[in-house]
């Protein structure tokens, strides 16, 4: 802190270099905790079911774009050139994760139209990272709904904006990814996980930990969405074969690439574990 600032009589708290230094890094994570925590408390928010995966996805129309461009490029081109198969590769492939779109799309509007039937104390708000992709997917699919949806945003070098999907009200822009994760967990009684990457990746298997260790008292049913895709891309089997995991904790989770099968697991087990009226008052954030 400069000589002027100490010398300029200002509030501590009102006093933005101060709040910006690393003394006060303990303040600015304090206020990633109480922040959303105040702004959920008003809105009445205390369950969410979170929606994971990558933020590449292409919805059906940007996909249907790319593979006419990809087709285009190569119907003017003399030669099909490594770059052009490149390019219809990708495009292809774009083709064949959008149906993953659309189906996340169409999973968060039946759950959200399912939560806005619920009476009680307990509605399951869709929530997301609140980017583009399959996060994108989620929030539109709520909204579609006319629900409330949530999107958990994070400060990062791409600058990816967040979607037109998420309510106003619940944007969150976080600065700490422990942080942004914590509140993807804290009040998550579901956890959908669509293709994704890395940090798709790193939420699954942090939230599959957290399960298996029971550091969330609560029980969080999982799903999988994309049989082909995390049959291909991780072999859970293997980690049974080699001790790494037990066979039972491939329970922690179901792998499906139906919409139907999605959305009566999930609404099978939050009725049991929630809506049932001698759990209403047992549940508990944790």
């Amino acid at each position: 802190m400069s000589e002027q600032s100490n010398l300029s009589g200002a509030l501590s708290y009102l006093n933005p270099e101060f709040l910006k230094s690393v003394a006060a890094r303990p303040i600015r994570i304090l206020s990633e905790y109480i922040e959303p925590a105040e702004r959920l408390r008003r809105a009445r928010i205390r369950d969410t079911i979170v929606f994971f995966g990558s933020a590449r996805s292409l919805s059906p129309e940007e996909a249907a774009r790319r593979m006419d461009r990809a087709h285009e490029a190569i119907e003017h081109a003399d030669t099909l050139t490594p770059e052009l198969k490149a390019m219809l590769l990708r495009a292809e492939y774009g083709v064949r994760m959008s149906r993953y779109y659309q189906d996340a799309v169409e999973l968060a509007r039946r759950v959200t139209e399912w939560s806005k039937s619920l009476t009680g104390n307990h509605h399951f708000i869709v929530c997301s990272g609140g980017s583009g992709g399959m996060m994108e997917a989620a929030n539109r699919g709520a909204a579609l709904a006319r629900g409330k949806t949530i999107g958990f945003h994070i400060e990062l070098p791409t600058e990816e904006k967040i979607n037109p999907y998420v309510s106003s009200s619940l944007v969150f822009t976080f600065h700490y990814f422990f942080m942004r994760k914590f509140w993807f967990i804290y009040p998550a009684k579901a956890l959908v996980v669509f293709p994704g990457g890395f940090g798709t990746m790193d939420e699954l298997f942090e939230v599959l930990t957290l399960i298996q260790t029971k550091k969330p008292r609560k029980i969080m049913p999982i799903v999988l969405y994309g049989a082909q895709f995390w049959d291909e891309v991780i072999n859970f089997e293997a980690l049974v074969k080699w001790g790494m995991v037990s066979a039972g904790d491939l329970d922690l989770f179901l792998k499906t690439d139906s919409v139907d099968e999605a959305f009566n697991y999930l609404k099978r087990r939050l009725e049991e574990l929630y809506v049932s009226p001698e759990k209403l008052d047992e549940v508990k954030l944790t």
